[in-house]
């Protein structure tokens, strides 16, 4: 995973991976969410690529939005 650059300072994110149907987000403390296009749709998912890449606005962007925020594919424990 790709350590996320938290351009603010302040996110409860921490690493990203990006696919090309689907990314994985962890959060502190090391909680990871899949989600893919099957699960947010293809336009959430452009959104939370380009957010991951840009290092700034990705767990924001995740709370704000009722269906990214529990239309997550998958959650796992980060090992």
């Amino acid at each position: 995973m790709e350590r996320y650059r938290n351009v603010s300072g302040d996110s409860g994110v921490d690493a990203y991976e990006v696919g090309d149907d689907f990314i994985k987000v962890r959060f502190r403390p090391g909680v990871v969410y899949w989600y893919t296009t099957a699960s947010v749709g293809a336009r959430h998912l452009g959104v939370l690529k380009r957010l991951a890449r840009r290092g700034r606005g990705l767990g924001t962007y995740i709370s704000q939005h009722p269906d990214v925020k529990g239309g997550y594919a998958k959650k796992e424990a980060d090992d």
